[in-house]
């Protein structure tokens, strides 16, 4: 099928197997952590990172690797039934987003250290920034193992972008990856705003993402923002 007759917004696959998960400076220790598994330095560990940095994915390794089941972190309870009956590996997701029963998380850190199993917890913030009351769970938190996702260096968001693209099944023109690169945010979240938004521009030009696209893109966002800045 040729660029020309994707005349349609396809639904698009996002590819989610370890093997896809790129590698650079800002997320090896990330990834080390997980390879580590079962080895680490302590029963709870805490993933940061900022949105779309690759947390889930990460998580979605770990659970293959280790068995372990899911839990918002508002579920908190859910989750110390579960490893009451069936102790194992668990995940609590973005504790840092939602109010959670203080005490339950503690006694499910409790039951890690006792029964030997692992909580992964995840955050787009620092724990110290967390609004925890509860002394002795804060002082669970201090004990975890701790690594971050930085903010993508230039290979790494490079790489995600034409991953990015290749997921829609959308045709760039050579140089454009390059060209976005100077231009954008540097941060997951902007490239799959951005690849979002040239999809949709290139579906409703026919078109496929060209140098000239982008720089349209940019042309019209600078101009709304300004807008924006002068009604304000």
């Amino acid at each position: 099928m040729t660029q020309s007759q994707l005349v349609f917004e396809l639904p698009h696959i996002p590819a989610l197997g370890s093997e896809d998960f790129f590698i650079s400076a800002s997320n090896e220790k990330a990834v080390g952590l997980i390879r580590a598994w079962p080895d680490w330095p302590s029963p709870i560990a805490v993933l940061t990172g900022p949105e779309g940095s690759g947390k889930t994915h990460l998580v979605n390794v770990w659970r293959a690797r280790s068995g372990a089941e899911t839990f918002a972190a508002s579920d908190v309870g859910k989750a110390v039934e579960r490893v009451c009956d069936r102790p194992g590996p668990v995940v609590m997701e973005d504790i840092d987003r939602t109010a959670f029963d203080e005490h339950s998380a503690f006694h499910l850190l409790n039951l890690a250290r006792e029964r030997r199993f692992e909580v992964l917890i995840t955050a787009r913030t620092q724990p110290g920034a967390w609004a925890v009351s509860l002394p002795d769970l804060r002082s669970r938190l201090r004990s975890a193992a701790l690594v971050t996702i930085e903010e993508p260096d230039e290979a790494l968001l490079g790489a995600v972008l034409v991953k990015l693209f290749t997921d829609r099944q959308i045709s760039v023109e050579p140089g454009v990856v390059g060209y976005l690169l100077r231009r954008m945010e540097r941060s997951m979240a902007a490239a799959q705003k951005l690849v979002e938004a040239l999809d949709l521009a290139a579906f409703a030009e026919r078109r496929r993402v060209t140098r000239g696209l982008a720089s349209k893109y940019f042309a019209v966002r600078e101009q709304a923002e300004g807008d924006a800045g002068d009604r304000g």
